[in-house]
């Protein structure tokens, strides 16, 4: 049983080093539809559920001081690429899609938790509002949610079960879309839109070296414990918008500033936000066991009301706007999949429209955190 803080957290280091290695590394294509961040925690959850990781003020004091420290620094690497000027390059349509996408995804979550919160348990709408999060932006959205409004572990726990099979499922309907887009285009009576290749932030970015590493992990942390103190200083407003609210609001507004900015190119931020989102999953997961797994189809049935509502309201919404397929299914992917998946999904349909994939999944990059709180939010009160 550990409960030496700095051991605990060399363990979960080397968990996350290993389960890194074998995704790049290894050929299966497992991987491509279960992300190493989702071994991380289910990974960390059987430790902690076969008793390895003991109770102790080291571990607890460890576990929470790293984990709010590396969280802000985090969310302000990964949105070093959201560069606003491109985004907007998209139009106003493809914009309006995007919304509309988001939209219903959140509409979803408040559809399911109409017909199914007497079944769910007392913090499911603090999870659903995470998942929320990660369906509208990614998963570093997702651990900003639960870092804010602190939903039970195994709660949490499910809904990363549900993140990952949706995902996976979902995954594949996009790409068996491209097969029936004419018959659909047909449909909708869409004029094929001729989207121009959009130019993507970091595809400049130098060699990773000494000089960015540092630079990067300095400015990050200083930039983390200046939003943490100016975050404390703010009032509350409400049970969502507390001190972390705040703290992540900063980082986010700073975040996109600097992404205009030459500094956005500096090579390795989003390897140093992977890093710590590994770690902040594994500091989460090790609160977390598998003794009540078996609620976790309940959770599933809830993720799949949502993908019902947010189909039909895309449907709808492309009839009555004539939009294309191309569109529907790359923001979609985009705010379930992330930036991950949604230029793969875009490359199944032309390659020259990969950029715009990425750029919708850059909005949810800075989105997905603020309607995840939104739907924890409308939750609370339904």
């Amino acid at each position: 049983m550990i409960t030496d803080g700095f051991l605990y957290l060399g363990v979960l280091l080397g968990l996350a080093a290993c389960i890194v290695f074998v995704s790049q590394r290894g050929r299966s294509r497992f991987f491509r539809y279960v992300p190493g961040f989702v071994l991380m925690y289910l990974g960390t959850a059987a430790l902690n559920t076969a008793g390895l990781f003991g109770e102790s003020d080291s571990v607890e004091s460890t576990g929470g001081s790293v984990q709010d420290a590396l969280l802000p620094a985090m969310i302000l690497l990964l949105l070093f690429k959201c560069n606003i000027r491109q985004i907007v390059k998209l139009g106003p349509k493809l914009l309006l899609t995007y919304a509309v996408t988001a939209l219903s995804i959140v509409a979803g979550f408040v559809v399911a938790f109409l017909f199914l919160h007497g079944a769910l348990d007392d913090g499911a709408s603090k999870a659903l509002g995470a998942l929320a999060a990660s369906w509208t932006g990614g998963s570093a959205n997702m651990v900003a949610v639960q870092g804010v409004v602190h939903a039970p572990e195994n709660v949490f726990g499910y809904v990363l079960i549900v993140d990952t099979v949706i995902y996976s499922l979902w995954l594949l309907v996009m790409f068996g879309s491209v097969g029936f887009s004419e018959r659909f285009n047909r449909w909708t009576k869409a004029k094929t839109a001729s989207f121009e290749q959009q130019e993507t932030a970091g595809e400049e970015e130098g060699r990773m070296d000494l000089t960015s590493l540092m630079t990067l992990i300095g400015f990050s942390l200083f930039a983390s414990a200046a939003a943490t103190w100016a975050g404390e200083q703010l009032p509350e407003v409400g049970d969502v918008i507390n001190s972390t609210t705040w703290t992540i609001l900063i980082v986010s507004v700073l975040g996109l500033v600097i992404a205009v900015t030459p500094f956005a190119r500096t090579a390795g931020s989003s390897e140093l936000a992977m890093i710590m989102l590994y770690l902040i999953i594994g500091i989460i997961a090790s609160e977390s066991d598998f003794s009540s797994l078996t609620d976790a189809p309940l959770y599933l049935l809830v993720g799949v009301v949502v993908m019902v509502v947010h189909a039909g309201v895309m449907v709808v919404y492309a009839k009555l706007t004539r939009t294309e397929l191309f569109s529907l299914a790359v923001a979609s992917t985009a705010n379930i999949g992330g930036v991950a998946s949604a230029p793969v999904v875009a490359s199944a349909y032309n390659r020259q429209l990969v950029p715009v994939g990425v750029l919708f999944a850059l909005i949810g990059a800075f989105a997905g955190t603020f309607l995840g709180l939104t739907t924890v939010q409308i939750l609370s009160v339904v």
